[in-house]
């Protein structure tokens, strides 16, 4: 009976040198120069140079939320949330302007020393540094971010590089249409052949803030908050209904808002207003907007609104953060200016919405917190479904649907590129994580287009002439319909016909916030980004990026000073050779 033989135990260094056998090709250094492994720190194979400037470091400033990582990695290393840095006006006062640009100096330094040292635990003076800026950020914050990297951190060099460019190449094109859903306002700039068309660019203040205002508006009016009990026998004796209060104001934090938002929220289906009859408005109501502030902050007990107690045996099945609820939570109170046609929006909502009500803890007001533990905050089902149709409510020609600024932005750019485009959209953004977001948009896309105008709108011009027809605004969009597709679209339809476009659903899998970002990572890998500004140049201009808002610093030919470092600007460039001159002397 023969035994098998015993493997002997490998060992992790041998004491002598491999042999090569003879006849056999000597392949063994490079089949090993693969395996080298990186670092435990690092969650990708590729090697990192600690000392060199190979790597570069991609930072991603929105106004609510950073992403940071490094160039050649597939998602950030650090996301994380920071205080409004900056918003969408300045002030008109010069003493007032210069202290809030200290103020954003000062959070913008202490923002990006973290950036180095706790988030990427790197030195900066031995890494080049890839900005990615929105097309509308302000010229002041560019150079604020200059100055701090190359004068308090000493980085080597900085590239600024376009987000929409890059989300654009973070899904391998260099042609589409990129909306930017952000957080204080979405934006829709054409590109073509990697050549961002920033004239053409649309944009709304339909974002992240108006959607975190109006959840505020709807919790206020319609949501319930149910205090902490007074003690441990009233949590158990005393029902829930009689404990029921309208939501006061200091609970809705930016925190709680940002919980609901993001942990909540969703996107409904399109609502056929033409069909329900319950959006009648009273006569003598003018469309008013949702976004009213309540008349009580934190109403005591004894004088709230009691809610009713058939939603008594549901008291008891919070036992954690988020708890379903059924019944609805709107409280019956004495309906003020401007209520009937916010309670006719609510029961339109209602009758449209599956969704369940969700029960959240919060901390309770100043006032309130002598009792025992948190209070309940009560979200209807309906709020968390279709508090996020303001981003899709049109009509208003100061603040445009998500939908009308893509319609618009493809009515700017020439007739040729418009069914390339089309067929080539991508959204990008925050605002875009939101789920059912991009689904919505392509029927709101389609919705608005097919729609016929009113045949009302435009009244005859004399009696005896017949009527005028009406105005049809996206009647030169009608004919690409079948070529509408978003690139990242989660549940693409299958297209119309024979000649509808393929590419919906097409992009890789990234996530819509993080898209800019891998963009840069991507760039910051094929030594792709834009222009450096290094930080010997930096110095030899004495610190000046380039030239303020006054018309000083310009001469008659509307050239910038020869010596001057000019941060990107597309809104303020050098014009051509041979143009008028910008400022014209004075006859």
């Amino acid at each position: 009976m023969s035994t098998l033989p015993v493997p002997s135990t490998p060992r992790s260094r041998t004491s002598h040198a491999p042999v090569t056998p003879q006849g056999a090709p000597n392949t063994s250094r490079t089949a090993r120069s693969g395996l080298v492994q990186a670092s435990p720190h690092y969650q990708t194979t590729r090697r990192h140079s600690l000392y060199g400037t190979e790597d570069r470091i991609v930072i991603d400033p929105g106004s609510r939320v950073w992403k940071v990582g490094f160039s050649g990695e597939g998602h950030p290393r650090d996301v994380f949330f920071v205080a409004p840095l900056w918003g969408l006006q300045r002030s008109p006062d010069p003493i007032q302007r210069e202290e809030e640009d200290r103020v954003l100096a000062a959070r913008l330094q202490t923002h990006l020393r973290a950036v180095f040292h706790d988030s990427l635990l790197t030195d900066p003076k031995s890494r080049k540094v890839i900005i990615i800026e929105h097309p509308l950020l302000p010229v002041y914050v560019k150079d604020t971010l200059a100055k701090i990297l190359f004068e308090n951190l000493q980085v080597p060099s900085i590239s600024f590089a376009s987000s929409h460019l890059l989300a654009l190449l973070s899904v391998g094109r260099i042609t589409g249409l990129v909306l930017d859903c952000g957080e204080l306002e979405s934006t829709a700039v054409p590109i073509f052949s990697s050549r961002p068309l920033f004239h053409q660019l649309t944009t709304t203040p339909s974002a992240g803030a108006r959607l975190t205002s109006h959840l505020r508006a709807l919790l206020l009016l319609f949501g319930t908050y149910l205090p902490p009990p007074t003690s441990l026998s009233a949590a158990v004796n005393m029902p829930t209904s009689s404990r029921s209060t309208r939501v006061p104001l200091e609970v809705l934090s930016d925190t709680v808002l940002e919980e609901i938002e993001t942990r909540c929220s969703f996107v409904g289906e399109a609502i056929d207003t033409a069909l329900d009859p319950g959006i009648i408005s009273p006569p003598g109501e003018d469309f008013m907007d949702l976004d009213l502030p309540p008349s009580d902050s934190a109403p005591s007990e004894t004088d709230s609104s009691r809610v009713s107690a058939d939603r008594d045996s549901n008291a008891g099945a919070a036992s954690s953060d988020f708890s379903v609820v059924s019944g609805s939570q709107v409280l019956p109170r004495r309906p003020s200016r401007g209520e009937h046609k916010l309670q006719a929006l609510a029961n339109l909502y209602m009758r449209h919405s599956t969704a369940t009500d969700l029960r959240l803890k919060v901390t309770p007001p100043v006032s309130q917190q002598t009792g025992t533990g948190h209070g309940t905050l009560v979200v209807p089902g309906w709020i968390r479904e279709r508090g996020s149709e303001v981003l899709f409510e049109g009509g208003d020609i100061d603040e445009s649907s998500v939908a009308e600024t893509i319609l618009d932005c493809l009515l700017k750019i020439p007739v040729d590129l418009r069914k390339t485009l089309a067929s080539s959209i991508l959204v990008t953004g925050g605002t875009a994580m939101l789920p059912g977001f991009i689904p919505r948009l392509h029927a709101e896309l389609i919705r608005a287009i097919v729609a016929s105008p009113s045949s009302s709108a435009r009244p005859p011009m004399a009696p005896d002439r017949p009527r005028p027809p009406a105005y049809d605004r996206y009647a030169t969009l009608r004919p690409l319909v079948p070529y509408f597709a978003i690139l990242n679209n989660p549940s693409p339809t299958p297209p119309p016909g024979p000649r509808g476009s393929t590419n919906a659903g097409k992009a890789p899998a990234f996530a819509p916030a993080t898209m800019a970002w891998v963009g840069g990572s991507l760039a910051g890998a094929l030594k792709t980004g834009g222009v450096e500004i290094a930080r010997e140049k930096w110095d030899e201009a004495g610190g000046h990026s380039g030239p303020d808002d006054s018309a000083e610093e310009i001469d008659t030919a509307g050239t910038f000073p020869a010596n001057a470092i000019l941060i990107p600007d597309w809104t303020r460039t050098p014009l051509p050779m041979g143009a008028p001159p910008a400022n014209p002397p004075p006859p």
